[in-house]
């Protein structure tokens, strides 16, 4: 089973930045698995946001595009989210998670999330 835990939401004034992390723990090789970072706004599903293969190759929704950068450290079991240039459209819970395009197969379990709140 994985456990997955983010930090670093908070609230900012748009414009603003933050940057997130995401540690991964037990039955994981976590260096072989792309990991993503998804979202989800009040009333809306879960999107993708960012994925990062095991290779390094990065891959980004429309909408954050030249304004976030996904990043992971191996060695920490950790993946990363600088958000910069916010906008009150990022307000969402922000949770990572498995990265797989070619199969859409997820991590059995999601954690709890961070909540990044953009004020206007």
């Amino acid at each position: 089973q994985v456990r997955l835990v983010e930090s670093g939401g908070g609230l900012v004034q748009a414009g603003g930045s933050l940057r997130l992390s995401c540690a991964a723990s037990g039955s994981v090789v976590f260096s072989i698995n792309g990991m993503g970072w998804y979202r989800r706004a009040p009333g809306n599903q879960r999107d993708l946001v960012a994925g990062i293969t095991a290779g390094g190759s990065t891959n980004y929704a429309d909408s954050v595009k030249g304004r976030f950068t996904i990043s992971r450290d191996n060695a920490k079991n950790t993946v990363y989210l600088q958000m910069n240039s916010l906008k009150p459209e990022d307000t969402a819970v922000y949770y990572c998670n498995k990265y797989a395009p070619e199969t859409g197969r997820l991590f059995g379990s999601w954690g709890q999330g961070t909540q990044v709140t953009v004020s206007s």
